[in-house]
């Protein structure tokens, strides 16, 4: 009985040393890959307000309605890291070097004090048109503006957003545009074409962007686009205005870019497999890309 009691105990305590030692190893490794993790934790802040053109607090006079929704990293791979990130995400959304420095809301608070400043200015010059029109209220003083950001692909080594636009400020219709960006979140740099593909691929893409469009337009040759409202073929190449999926880049041209307002943004697709001859190797889609080509 003695010697059954000593050999359980002797498994029993081997047991919970290897047990124990697993759970350290355990623990390590998760703390390994938890500090070279490359999850990105968002938040938002998100503006909705009217803001009256003039003095008198009025929903029948002029005002502009102010709709904002911006997305910006809150965790990410290290505190360095985190900031160079959220630098980019306010640098593409807001456009001036000057938001660099402030926090998330600060920027915000700027950028809607700054057009609400812009367009209260407009005040004298809508009672000058309203003068004009003897009496008559201007209706092209009812503005509107419309920003956000989303998140279109992200996985350890890459993520792509868009940052989308649209206001009216007077004229016969208001505006929209949509640019994107890409981010290699090892380098945490962002990436352009020169970084996809091989020194001489810009007629190479150019030819494939416009076969995308003419597959899209039903169109046999490229002058067919024409008919279809385009302004001319020449304006249709490359321009950087793209995003990464997981199997295509995705180009948009935005209005008036190459063609008229009318016809909206126009968005193209190239599969990376039709893309072979021209992605620069070991580059950015041979590297992330590989399996899916």
């Amino acid at each position: 009985m003695y010697c059954k009691t000593m050999k359980t105990n002797s498994f029993f305590y081997t047991a919970l040393l290897v047990l124990f030692a697993t759970s350290i190893l355990t623990s390590c490794e998760g703390n390994r890959r938890g500090s070279k993790s490359t999850r990105i934790v968002y938040d938002s802040i998100v503006v909705s307000k009217q803001i009256p053109l003039l003095a008198e607090n009025d929903t029948t006079l002029p005002f502009s309605d102010v709709n904002i929704t911006f997305i910006y990293p809150t965790k990410f791979r290290d505190v360095e890291s985190l900031a160079r990130l959220e630098k980019i995400f306010k640098g593409t959304f807001f456009g001036d070097m000057e938001y660099d420095s402030m926090s998330p809301q600060a920027a915000i608070d700027k950028y809607v004090s700054d057009y609400t400043e812009r367009y209260k200015s407009l005040s004298n010059l809508y009672y000058e048109e309203k003068s004009r029109l003897d009496g008559t209220t201007p209706s092209w003083y009812w503005y509107y503006i419309n920003t956000n950001n989303k998140i279109l692909f992200e996985n350890d080594s890459l993520l792509s957003y868009a940052v989308e636009y649209s206001d009216y400020e007077g004229g016969a219709h208001g505006s929209y545009n949509i640019i994107y960006t890409n981010i290699d979140l090892n380098e945490l740099v962002t990436i352009s074409e020169e970084d996809l593909f091989m020194p001489d691929y810009f007629r190479k893409l150019t030819d494939k962007i416009v076969q995308s469009i003419m597959k899209e337009y039903n169109a046999e040759v490229p002058d067919s686009l024409l008919m279809s409202g385009f302004f001319t073929i020449e304006d249709i190449v490359p321009n950087n205005n793209f995003w990464l999926s997981k199997d295509a880049i995705n180009y948009s041209y935005n209005q008036y870019e190459i063609a008229p307002y009318s016809m909206g943004v126009i968005d193209v697709v190239v599969p990376y497999s039709e893309l072979e001859d021209i992605i620069l190797p070991n580059g950015i889609i041979a590297r992330y890309f590989k399996d899916n080509k």
